[in-house]
């Protein structure tokens, strides 16, 4: 907190002598209280974030959720199959290394500019780092499980149900947390050029030379940011390494 208190005292002090000394334009220098004040109204008086923030949230809760599902599918399928790991394991690789907004335009043409196109990029953004997590999760299990299970009576899906998935549980939760991050950045990306949410706001404001609100959709985005690692993934990833025995 007193790092905070800090760094937003010094960004007040810089934005006072700007205003008398001008080393970057006045529009292009906002003060934090004012962005905190953009804050206010934008919630408690026009809505404008409100409605933004909700938008935004619904699409990437709806394409995180997709994404955790098919990279879990794939994640699995490659772990499981030679085959699939030799093939479709060369163009999860491929596809991983190309910029979720990159599909965007493609997007665009097929759905428009709606919500539709929003999720399927979010989707894209996190599916692949999950299946990657996911595969290696699966193919990091212990060896001595897996003998360990066979001997109990183990074999196929039950092997890979029982067994497998519990022991990548750990590797579960990184690929969850990093789709997270992937699927956050590209719905941003997503919505500067499409419609609606956070990032449309944020260009509006943009276009306005309303700097207070860009800073304050920051700060949004910002603080979503930290809840999500320091008060869900990182409290859950504290319990699961625990009870796994991974936690120093």
């Amino acid at each position: 907190m007193l790092f905070f208190i800090i760094l937003i005292a010094t960004w007040e002090i810089i934005y006072r002598i700007n205003l008398s000394l001008q080393f970057f334009p006045g529009t292009g220098f906002p003060s934090p209280f004012n962005s905190v004040n953009e804050l206010y109204i934008g919630f408690f008086e026009t809505g404008i974030l409100t409605e933004a923030l909700t938008t935004s949230i619904q699409r990437l809760i709806i394409g995180f959720i997709i994404a955790i599902i098919i990279g879990t599918a794939l994640g699995l399928l490659l772990a499981r199959s030679k085959l699939a790991d030799e093939t479709l394991g060369s163009l999860v690789i491929a596809l991983q290394s190309i910029p979720s907004i990159v599909w965007l335009p493609i997007m665009l043409m097929l759905f428009g500019t709606g919500t539709l196109s929003i999720v399927m990029i979010v989707t894209l953004g996190g599916t692949w780092v999950m299946t990657s997590n996911m595969r290696l999760g699966i193919k990091s299990v212990q060896p001595i499980l897996i003998r360990a299970a066979r001997t109990l009576g183990y074999k196929g899906s039950e092997l890979v149900w029982r067994v497998m998935i519990p022991a990548a549980v750990p590797s579960f939760l990184s690929g969850t947390r990093l789709a997270w991050a992937f699927a956050w950045r590209a719905l941003m990306a997503a919505e500067l050029i499409g419609s609606g949410g956070l990032g449309r706001t944020l260009m509006d404001a943009r276009d306005f030379y309303n700097m207070d609100l860009v800073i304050a959709i920051m700060i949004i985005i910002a603080t979503i940011g930290l809840i999500m690692e320091y008060v869900i993934f990182d409290r859950i990833e504290r319990k699961v390494f625990s009870r796994w025995g991974l936690s120093s």
